[in-house]
């Protein structure tokens, strides 16, 4: 079933005035495209929506929380907000005295029964900001690692797809 339009040449203002180009070739180039906020922790590669972070900082001064669980590696004053700070790649073990470089700040929009929550992800290194489309994007995540969504494919690589409401059900933080 052909659609009547589908051979219609547009024109598109972009291009200079004057220049046609064929309408489903347009929608082929025009894919919707999200931003990603690529990032290393350990081993793995992971990944966030740029909507999702709010900032990166340096390794700030981190203050231990007394018999915390091994993934909260404690909490730091970010312009008078507390926000803890969760290391998930705590499973691989980190040297003594390497600690990560960086924190990643995301915010997870509250509903009717929570608030607003800031959580900070320890991070290794930043690898950058990517635009991906649908197509770029896997469904699939491992098992072994269920605060995961998917998989994005960038730069001929893979980056875990972090789900923020999941990795507050792994990563259950305390609200400050």
């Amino acid at each position: 079933m052909s659609n009547e339009h589908d051979n219609v040449a547009l024109l598109h203002p972009e291009l200079g005035g004057g220049e046609f180009i064929e309408n489903d070739s347009f929608s082929e180039a025009r894919l919707p495209e999200r931003q990603y906020c690529v990032f290393r922790a350990g081993r793995e590669r992971f990944c966030f929506s740029v909507l999702e972070v709010e900032e990166v900082v340096d390794w700030p001064i981190v203050t231990r929380v007394p018999l915390a669980p091994a993934f909260l590696m404690g909490v730091f004053n970010l312009r008078g907000t507390i926000v803890p700070l969760v290391d998930i790649a705590f499973t691989e073990g980190r040297r003594p005295g390497m600690l990560p470089k960086h924190v990643v700040v995301a915010a997870l929009k509250g509903d009717s029964q929570t608030g607003d929550l800031r959580l900070g992800i320890a991070a290794d290194e930043v690898i950058g900001t990517y635009s991906a489309t649908e197509e770029s994007l896997l469904d699939q995540a491992p098992a072994e690692v269920p605060h995961c969504r998917g998989m994005l494919r960038h730069d001929d690589r893979l980056a875990l797809v972090v789900d923020l409401r999941r990795l507050t059900d792994v990563f259950p933080v305390p609200v400050i």
